[in-house]
């Protein structure tokens, strides 16, 4: 903590300038300088955006100083990015789109750090969600094996595990918004613990490239992006419905977000209630029901000198398993859990700031994340219950440098309790207490068409 601490002091020590208000207005055109009404104008950096009017024009107040990538998009349109440095009190920008069938490039940012891919080191694989909305199943996984070299482990309908080239469970790391999340991936049996809701984008890495992110990263890494916060004045909503006939699933999520020049905030809530599924022949799987909702908040500002984002995530998750035992007392189907079942409950509370001192930027990221696992025999009899908690902190500054060039030089720890609640009978872990801390610089410097790393 004295090094996390000492780590701060010296970047605000560093960081001596005061920074203005900046303001960046433009249109955006067609190729045939005729202005597009509805066009999305975004700077994933400070997680803030809205869209053109319709004489194709639009304004982002209250920005800091500082290097940005803005991506530009529209229906029917490559979507652009571009790099603006601002430092002054406006910036104009004009913009022309041109048609296409296929989505250009996006922003990436599993690397640490906001980027385009062809100027990234690492290959990073992007799937948006909203572009397979036709693929439903109640995996959530079964949307990612369309990325090649991703498959899953299937355990039911409720239980899936990603597989990046073999490796599976503890050798994937999954980030929930750049937030490691721990919940007791070792086993084949858990679920993820991430739904689809108010997700807009899957980043994955593959292969070496995730030995960035550590031992436990060997096979990849999967980072679920949170959807964006609404356009700059506007109230948006949408509840969405699917209903499944093999096992008379309903699938159901509501959210609503608003924002303005510096605020922004919004909540989604979710539910998914399936029976047993039927199996050839007309015969039901005993136990193969299960239960899920969550509550997703989140809340931000943008101002001269802060971004900051809060998140609070809330999953819920009891799952039949399918095992003998069950097998014998299940005579009917049925859609509740309520003997020889898992059940799962996660919160998440993270927070992701950034502060512009000047040419200097700071990074200081935390989160608080607990998990409760239990498995139930007959009703409310527990076999066992056990909770992981996880804090974790990272502080890192982005020095000033020449365009094409980045260092970065950062501080990070974790702390993890587990602990086994009302003396159960099964034992699965032990109680124990972990925690680790490290320093990480990292270096890019570009020569013409090449990028290198280290």
């Amino acid at each position: 903590m004295r090094l996390i601490k000492l780590f701060i002091i010296t970047v605000f020590v560093l960081g001596n300038n005061v920074l203005a208000q900046n303001i960046i207005r433009g249109i955006v055109y067609n190729e045939n300088k005729i202005p597009l009404e509805g066009a999305n104008v975004f700077i994933p950096m400070l997680v803030k955006g809205t869209s053109t009017n319709s004489s194709g024009e639009f304004e982002l107040t209250g920005l800091p100083n500082g290097k940005f990538d803005i991506q530009i998009s529209h229906i029917g349109y490559a979507s652009q990015i571009v790099p603006v440095t601002l430092g002054k009190t406006q910036f104009e920008l004009d913009v022309v789109l041109i048609p296409a069938s296929v989505e250009a490039e996006r922003v990436v940012v599993s690397t640490g750090y906001s980027t385009t891919q062809h100027q990234n080191a690492v290959k990073i694989e992007v799937l948006r969600l909203n572009e397979h909305h036709l693929i439903k199943s109640p995996n959530f996984m079964e949307l990612l094996t369309t990325v090649p070299g991703i498959d899953m482990i299937s355990k039911g309908n409720g239980v899936a595990k990603p597989v990046i080239r073999g490796l599976s469970m503890n050798d994937v790391l999954v980030l929930n918004n750049g937030v490691r999340f721990e919940n007791y991936q070792y086993s084949n049996h858990h679920p993820l613990g991430i739904d689809e809701f108010g997700i807009e984008t899957v980043e994955v890495i593959k292969g070496p490239a995730s030995l960035l992110f550590g031992s436990d990263a060997i096979g990849g890494v999967l980072n679920f992006i949170k959807e964006r916060p609404a356009t700059v004045g506007k109230l948006e909503g949408d509840y969405n419905l699917q209903l499944f006939s093999n096992s008379l699933g309903m699938v159901n999520n509501l959210g609503f977000k608003v924002s303005d020049n510096q605020f922004h905030g919004g909540i989604r809530v979710g539910q998914k209630t399936h029976s047993d599924y039927l199996q050839g022949g007309g015969e039901f799987v005993p136990n193969s029901r299960f239960y899920e909702h969550s509550v997703k908040l989140n809340g931000g500002f943008n101002g001269k000198m802060l971004s900051t984002n809060i998140y609070y995530d809330y999953n819920m998750q009891k799952l039949g398993l399918v095992e003998e035992e069950a097998i014998d007392l299940i005579a009917s189907r049925g859609r509740k859990p309520s003997l020889y079942y898992q059940q799962f409950g996660t919160h998440l509370v993270s927070q992701q700031s950034k502060i512009f001192l000047g040419k200097t930027k700071v990074d200081f990221n935390t989160s608080l994340q607990s998990t409760e696992l239990a498995h139930l025999g007959n009703p409310n009899e527990y076999e066992l219950q056990m909770r992981l908690t996880t804090l974790i902190y990272e502080a890192k500054v982005l020095f000033p440098s020449n365009p094409g060039n980045d260092y970065i030089l950062g501080a990070q720890g974790v702390n993890q309790w587990n602990i086994n609640i009302n003396n159960r009978e099964t034992i699965l872990l032990p109680n124990a207490f972990s925690s680790g801390y490290s320093i990480f610089g990292l270096a890019q410097r570009s020569f013409n068409r090449f990028r290198f790393q280290a």
